[in-house]
Order: C-alpha cells, then structure tokens, then sequence
C-alpha cells in the first residue's frame, strides 16, 4: 500500500508541478516505488525485469536532469532552448514511456512481472512522461518520425509473437503513436484517447488474468464460456479500432484532428500500420472464436464475472450511446 501510494504520488507531483525539477523528482518517486512492487518470489523472472527496467529509467533519469540543466542554462537564449534542449528533453521522456525506438526494455520487462503490474506499466505509467511531452513539442517534424516509427514497430513487432504479454506491449507502443499525435494537437484530447485505451485494456487483462492466460495456444482455455469469449473478442477488435467499437471512436477522433491541422500524409501512414496491427488482433480472435474443443450450450452464462460483464459492456456500448444522445441533442 506505501509503495502504491508513493507511485501514485510521484506521478501526481509530475503533471501538477510549477518547475522542471520537481517534475523530476516526481519521476525519481515513481520509478523507486515500482522496483520494490516488481520484485516477487512467486515468479523467477521478476528479478530480471527488475533490474532491466531500473537500469533502462535510471538512464532516462539522468539524461533528463542534464537536459533540464542545460535547459536552465540556455533560458536567456531562446532560439537555442528551442532548437537544442526541447528535442534533449523529449528523448528521455520518449524512453520512459516505452515509444519507438526506445522500446527496447519494454517487452523484456513486461513478459517477466504479473498482469497487475504489465496493466500499471502500460496505462498509469505513460501519463507523466505524456504530459511532460505536451510542454516540449517545438518540432512537429521530429515528434511526426517517432509517431511512424512506433506505429510501424508497434504494428508489424506484434505479427510474430505467441506470448501475449508482449503482443499487448507491441499494442501499446502502436497506440504511443497515436497518443503522440494527439499531443500534436490538444490535451484534451489525448486525455480521452488514453482513458477509453485504459479502459479497453484493463478489460482485456482482467479476462486474460482470471484465465490464466499467458500464451497464444492457452487461447482455449476460455471457449468454455462462450460469454467471456465473446467479451474477449469484441475488447480485441475495439482495440484494434474497428468500427462501431469504442475504439473506433478515439481513432476518429484523432484522425479528424490531424486532417484539419493538414497532418494527411502521416494520418495515412498511421491508419495504414494500424491495419496491420488489427491483423493480428483478428487472429486471436479467430483462433479464440473457432479453434476451440468441447463446446456445450448450456454453460453459455456459467461462471460469469458480473463486474467484468459491466465494464466491457460500457466499453463496448458507450460508442453507439454517445452517438445516439449525439442525435438527440
């Protein structure tokens, strides 16, 4: 409980601070209140993905602090801040969340701690170092080549994996990209992109984990229940931004946004990737619907867990509710 309340804090202190410094020191909270949750005897590997994760945000740490002090530095100096700190600070930054090409100790890290902490890693922990972001976007061109190429990572990454935690992570670099974009253009908008993505996330590793899923081929562990399949494939296809899904509906949104300020060319490539990624999306899906043993129809509702139910319903209903209230008004 101390260590997640220290976590939440440092993130809080991140986004809400006045100076560079103690948005950092909010960062440094943050990073020493996970390393202590990571490190677990139930699992052998957990040892591993802690000191990588300490070792890779340590480095975004230390980078970061140099370019605030360099930032400090060159105050008077506004062409050269521009030109020079803002692109040093965004690196770190970039790293911290996991985007493209910084990717690197994400997937490592991931496929060796629990669910409960690969749901915190890819939602909460991207909101300081995004927001941080926000306030060092003075060149769209370098942060439009960090959108591609973590669309196109996060895309064609995710083709060839089995074990799932690294599919969602390549998913998540993916969504980076977007979520990037939307930083581009309002803040207000990637708070509602990065919500609805939580949401759809935390819906998919709630049923992943209350099956025990953690492979490509234990997919069949959940056509017991043709219900949680259900479920299970529609919070798929959402993420993936298939219409009339409420993941469809933050995807739009950021593409209207990018065509009225004449981003097209990189909206395109970033639809373009996000097929590819749905590819793989379906595949679970089809493998979860139609590659499965003993089915029975009497245990369609068996074992159904209400709140689960709930949670994915709103996800999945909000897009057509929204539009229908829409309508009305």
């Amino acid at each position: 409980m101390l260590f997640s309340f220290t976590l939440m804090t440092g993130t809080l202190i991140s986004i809400s601070s006045s100076t560079w410094f103690m948005a950092w020191i909010g960062l440094e909270m943050n990073l020493l209140s996970l390393t202590p949750l990571m490190k677990t005897h139930k699992n052998k590997y957990s040892a591993e993905a802690t000191i990588k994760y300490f070792i890779t945000q340590a480095m975004a740490s230390a980078t970061l602090i140099f370019s605030i002090i360099l930032f400090l530095g060159l105050k008077n100096n506004l062409f050269e801040l521009a030109t020079m700190t803002a692109p040093l600070i965004s690196l770190p930054l970039l790293m911290k969340m996991g985007c493209a090409p910084f990717h690197f100790w994400l997937p490592e890290v991931v496929s060796g701690i629990s669910w409960n902490l690969n749901m915190l890693i890819l939602t909460w922990q991207k909101i300081a170092p995004m927001i941080m972001m926000f306030y060092t976007i003075y060149s769209p061109l370098l942060l439009s080549m960090f959108i591609i190429i973590s669309s196109a990572i996060g895309s064609i990454g995710g083709l060839n994996q089995t074990c799932m935690r690294k599919l969602l992570v390549y998913s998540s670099i993916n969504h980076i990209g977007w979520m990037l974009s939307c930083l581009m253009n309002s803040l207000s908008t990637w708070l509602i992109y990065f919500i609805i993505y939580s949401l759809i996330n935390m819906n998919i590793i709630l049923l992943l984990k209350n099956n025990k899923i953690y492979f490509f081929w234990q997919m069949n562990k959940i056509s017991f229940n043709k219900s949680i399949k259900f479920l299970f494939m529609m919070n798929f296809l959402s993420l993936g931004g298939l219409p009339p899904f409420l993941g469809f509906f933050i995807k739009w949104m950021v593409i209207n946004e990018m065509v009225i300020n004449n981003f097209i060319v990189l909206t395109l490539m970033m639809i373009l990737f996000t097929l590819i990624a749905l590819f793989f999306y379906t595949r679970i899906t089809f493998s979860t619907l139609t590659l499965s043993m003993m089915e029975n129809m009497k245990i369609f509702y068996s074992k159904t867990n209400f709140m689960m139910s709930l949670i994915s319903f709103i996800s999945l209903s909000s897009l057509i509710l929204s539009l229908s209230m829409n309508s009305l008004i």
